[in-house]
């Protein structure tokens, strides 16, 4: 808001200035439009100024692409949730910032993301809803999930224990939280769970059964009256470096992973993953500098089978879609490594890099 006033105080400023230049002598002209020509690269610099805090503020994000197809050769849905369970666990371990679940499919088209009925759905229904409810703080869950049959076994997974996973008893200056339907009783806004003893007021009217981040302030009082303010779920690592969970995104195809990108731009950075890779070791691999960098994972056949059933890349080869194309555990003993293992040996594996490249 302040800023806002700075710059209509500048603009009447301007229009005085304008006046004064319309009622001067011709001799005066001169020295007005140096004046002028030095505010113009004043405003400049503070614009260049302001653009470089602004790519100061953005952060570089993570994403791992992973086949739904893995879920199929799991023998339970005990066995299935446990897989999940792993690949919850090591996107969080690695601060990933988003989890693509993609599909084999020859054409790119809108799927129903997670079918809230109780019938058998897909491998990558099924890693979906896994994936997303063990995101979820532990206090929203029973808000924001229906009871499903494929969520049984859950309560047999580790907890992933995020930084956005709080306890009733811990402060911290963010929280998840859920809009309740009850409105507060002395103000404007919406009341919402975060968790806590009582629920808390923002100062904004939504939709109740949404999840939003919540910004707590520094007063610990529950029973004040000055709402909160609602957040975006990127403001606690843009603010106070706080890995703050990851999103999942569903792909029909490996093609789709890179089109349907969230950021603008798309991926500026794409590695693939496979035992026909170039062999690099850990400490010699350079990443460019980045800003979303994508690391994706096969099924099965690896993402050479990925690759050729995508009609939207007809002709073409892993290689030519992958800026690197790499093998990150040669000599291995086993014949195959399944792609829970190869997402654990891989995000280490690059962990050196990316640190390299975000210096």
């Amino acid at each position: 808001m302040a800023k806002k006033k700075k710059r209509v105080s500048s603009s009447a400023e301007e229009a005085q200035q304008s006046e004064v230049t319309n009622n001067e002598s011709p001799e005066t002209i001169p020295h007005q439009k140096k004046n002028k020509k030095q505010k113009k690269k004043s405003n400049e610099d503070d614009n260049t100024s302001n653009k470089e805090t602004t790519k100061e503020v953005a952060i570089a994000t993570v994403s791992i692409a992973i086949p739904g197809s893995i879920i199929d050769n799991a023998q339970s849905l005990e066995l299935a949730t446990r897989l999940a369970g792993q690949l919850a666990r090591a996107a969080t371990i690695f601060r990933i910032d988003e989890v693509v679940v993609f599909d084999n499919k020859s054409s790119s088209y809108d799927v129903s993301a997670v079918d809230t009925s109780d019938e058998e759905e897909s491998g990558a229904a099924f890693l979906m809803r896994i994936l997303q409810y063990l995101e979820t703080p532990q206090y929203l869950r029973k808000a924001l999930f229906p009871k499903h049959n494929n969520l049984r076994f859950v309560g047999m997974l580790p907890p992933l224990d995020a930084p956005h996973h709080l306890r009733k008893h811990e402060w911290g200056p963010y929280r998840e939280g859920v809009i309740l339907k009850e409105k507060p009783s002395k103000s404007k806004g919406s009341l919402v769970d975060v968790g806590l003893a009582k629920s808390i007021v923002v100062d904004q009217e939504l939709e109740s059964g949404v999840r939003v981040t919540v910004a707590m302030g520094t007063n610990r009082s529950l029973d004040s009256d000055v709402p909160r303010q609602v957040v975006s779920s990127s403001k606690p690592r843009e603010e106070a470096g706080m890995y703050w969970g990851y999103k999942v995104r569903y792909a029909p195809n490996i093609s789709s992973v890179f089109e349907g990108c969230p950021h603008k731009g798309g991926y500026d950075h794409l590695i693939g993953t496979s035992e026909h890779g170039l062999v690099i070791k850990s400490s010699e691999l350079i990443i460019p500098t980045f800003r979303h960098l994508l690391i994706a994972f096969g099924g099965l056949a690896g993402l050479e089978e990925c690759v050729e059933e995508d009609n939207n890349l007809k002709g073409k080869t892993a290689r030519d879609v992958f800026d690197a194309y790499l093998n990150v555990c040669p000599h291995q003993g086993s014949r195959t490594i399944r792609t829970e293992e190869a997402i654990f040996i891989s995000l280490q594996y690059f962990q050196e890099a990316i640190n390299r490249a975000l210096a």
